[in-house]
């Protein structure tokens, strides 16, 4: 029936609309927090360009907000790790996924004051498991094909990269954050010449 049809037209145009103010937001409320963790909701209506009853239809509070902020740049980097399997050797994967979680520490770092107003088993629960799995799956990769040394765990590679969220902000971050992922590669590496597991590279 035409009115059917129309009406189902209608609610999805609807949707479409609400995923892209949706989307909208949380750019400008990246942009926003990482300027300044105390970014009010105002202003990131503002630089989405849209009312604040919109923005509070979507997100009740600056919490939920921050919040949905953080999950969807988790979200994205945990789904770069197979893409980037997809179309790269898995050494090469790893590193252009380490790439992307500097990025990512470097947005952290400008909501880290915001993320204080949420609670640690939200942001833990929800991010640390999956991406230690992004992390797995990376490495299985490079495991398989020799190109990733076998003795190190997804675990223990994210502890290695922990210095992302303790770099200054600096003119010299990208230049030391690419240096230290450089180093950690380097001791991932697999091939002839590494020391077996447990061996600790002596005789």
């Amino acid at each position: 029936m035409p009115e059917r049809r129309e009406a189902g037209e209608t609610r999805r145009a609807m949707r479409s609309d609400a995923e892209q103010n949706r989307a909208r937001i949380l750019d400008a409320a990246r942009a926003a927090l990482d300027a300044s963790g105390d970014a009010s909701m105002q202003s990131v209506a503002k630089l989405a360009g849209i009312g604040q009853g919109t923005l509070y239809r979507h997100f009740p509070n600056r919490e939920a907000l921050v919040l949905a902020v953080h999950r969807h740049d988790v979200g994205e980097l945990v789904d770069a790790a197979p893409a980037l399997l997809a179309a790269h050797p898995p050494l090469e994967a790893l590193r252009r996924w380490f790439d992307r979680l500097a990025a990512y520490g470097r947005i952290k770092h400008g909501l880290a004051g915001a993320l204080h107003t949420v609670t640690r088993a939200q942001l833990g629960d929800e991010g640390y498991g999956p991406v230690v799995a992004a992390i797995a799956l990376l490495l299985d990769a490079g495991r398989a094909e020799g190109s990733i040394r076998p003795d190190v765990d997804a675990e223990e590679v994210l502890l290695l990269v922990g210095f992302l969220w303790r770099i200054d902000l600096d003119a010299d971050w990208e230049a030391r954050s690419g240096h230290l992922l450089t180093l950690v590669m380097d001791g991932l590496r697999g091939g002839p010449g590494r020391p077996s597991p447990g061996s600790g590279g002596a005789e």
